[in-house]
């Protein structure tokens, strides 16, 4: 059911689905919480499931010129305090991975656990800001629908794009929606965001990692040379996804997620 509630001068939506213990899901780049549509129901035998539009996507406001992911942490702190929900498992994809840890920075007694799901604890590369100053360009010129033609096939494995053809046209239509203002917003916070490679490995509260063999955005051969995986995380790959594996291995992702969240709350 789509609910709202007041963050700073605006309003932020979200769902609430299930009972029980929580686990929050926060979409990535060029989506909203749309895209767990499917999932959804799957947690919800077994969880409380919330998911939140983040600032500037969605149905959720823009809220400035620049939504950092320590500004987008905090609105999900503000949703459980609202909720009365004192922790959480949240499962971040993608640019929801890096709201997920600066939240952990911000708030690690609000996390029972958390998910990295295609996503990453290092900031942006000099090559990797210049693409992104390119589309702020290229949306502050009126042409934002030049956009997620070109990023959003990206996202599925090369080999899934067939397959899963009705899902990359959702998808589409998902980030049609986004207003340039909130997409503007959300490339410079992830322009500013700090490295947080250090506070991963740590490893204060337990972690599930989750990559794509076929990952166009995320090479899964670095993985290994960069991240030092602390005693109390968990890796898992998906053999046969990219960047969105909780659409091209749905049942593989719902077991994952269900074993890793039982042994975190009920233990």
């Amino acid at each position: 059911m789509d609910k709202y509630t007041s963050y700073c001068s605006g309003t932020i939506h979200y769902s609430d689905t299930g009972e029980g213990n929580v686990i929050v899901l926060l979409h990535g780049y060029l989506e909203s919480s749309d895209v767990w549509r499917d999932i959804i129901p799957e947690l919800a035998r077994f969880s409380r499931v919330i998911t939140m539009d983040l600032p500037g996507a969605g149905e959720s406001d823009v809220f400035g010129s620049e939504h950092t992911m320590e500004f987008m942490a905090d609105a999900v702190r503000s949703l459980m305090d609202e909720l009365a929900i004192e922790k959480v498992m949240i499962v971040g994809h993608s640019l929801g991975g890096y709201v997920a840890l600066a939240f952990l920075e911000l708030f690690p007694d609000r996390l029972r656990c958390y998910c990295l799901f295609h996503s990453h604890p290092m900031a942006d590369t000099d090559e990797v800001i210049a693409n992104r100053k390119r589309e702020i360009k290229i949306v502050e010129s009126g042409k934002k629908d030049i956009i997620y033609p070109v990023n959003i096939p990206k996202m599925f494995a090369d080999c899934n794009l067939e397959k899963f053809e009705t899902e990359l046209e959702y998808m589409k239509e998902v980030a049609s929606r986004i207003p340039a203002e909130g997409i503007i917003a959300l490339i410079k916070g992830m322009i500013s965001r700090p490295s947080r490679l250090d506070l991963l490995e740590k490893g204060e509260v337990p972690l599930l990692y989750i990559l794509g063999r076929m990952d166009n955005y995320i090479p899964y051969e670095l993985f290994n040379i960069i991240i030092r995986m602390p005693k109390n995380a968990e890796l898992v790959t998906f053999e046969n996804s990219g960047h969105l594996g909780f659409i091209e291995e749905k049942e593989k992702t719902v077991n994952v997620l269900r074993e890793f969240f039982e042994n975190n709350f009920h233990n």
